[in-house]
């Protein structure tokens, strides 16, 4: 018989040990070109983005909403990436990042890149979405299209939203560069003649107040959609801006 006393001998696993990790090689690790720079790679998607607006097979109203994405994503791109490399440049940083680059060199590598992805994008406006608007009878009208009627109808719309709203404000020594807006619309005005006050100042600030719309739409007869640029109505009537000059 067995003996009650005994015990079990207790079962053990064996745990597997975690493999050795690899001895980093210091070569591979510290080659700029293994890195990709992190403001051109920001870039580089924006102009991903970009290429779904040239896309002829995506929707029309959609490539006209990602060419309005890419604009935005470079508006954020320089308020917070530009902005802080300007501000290493300032501080004289020499620290270079993995990818090899000073702030100085990634900024001028960023402002090549800006520059040729911008005039990709108003190529885009120009020869890909405006024709493909104007054959959907959804057209963008500039001051020389307008015609007697329109012309009219744009002046009324000026007197009565956009003049109450808008303040100029003349520059002189006595009232230096006034701040604008982040991402607001304003315009310099150069002058001629005096003001109600005898004064000359010659130059002008004009800030749009965001609560007026960038594109209006124009009355229309048929079936179309006709609009026309904030900015074109301001150029058309800034003269009564500022009477006597």
């Amino acid at each position: 018989m067995k003996n009650p006393k005994t015990t079990k001998k207790k079962r053990t696993r064996k745990r597997a040990k975690p493999p050795a990790p690899a001895a980093p090689v210091d070569g591979v690790l510290r080659d700029p070109d293994n890195y990709i720079n992190r403001e051109l790679s920001l870039l580089a998607f924006n102009r991903r983005v970009l290429e779904q607006a040239q896309d002829a097979t995506v929707p029309l109203l959609e490539r006209l909403r990602f060419l309005t994405i890419c604009t935005t994503n470079l508006d954020e791109f320089f308020e917070i990436r530009v902005s802080g490399l300007k501000q290493q440049i300032s501080y004289g940083t020499s620290q270079r990042t993995f990818d090899g680059r000073t702030a100085l060199e990634t900024f001028g590598a960023v402002s090549q890149a800006v520059h040729e992805l911008v005039e990709e994008q108003y190529r885009t406006w120009r020869e890909d979405l405006v024709p493909a608007l104007t054959e959907e009878k959804i057209r963008v009208l500039r001051r020389r299209d307008w015609g007697p009627t329109i012309s009219r109808w744009v002046k009324r719309y000026f007197v009565h939203e956009v003049q109450p709203v808008i303040t100029p404000i003349g520059l002189d020594p006595s009232h230096p560069f006034p701040q604008v807006l982040n991402k607001g619309l304003s315009y310099i005005v150069r002058l001629s003649g005096d003001d109600a006050y005898d004064r000359q100042s010659g130059i002008a600030v004009l800030q749009v107040p965001r609560s007026l719309p960038r594109v209006i739409q124009l009355p229309t007869k048929g079936d179309g959609h006709d609009f026309t640029l904030l900015g074109s109505i301001i150029h058309a009537h800034v003269g009564e801006l500022f009477p006597g000059m």
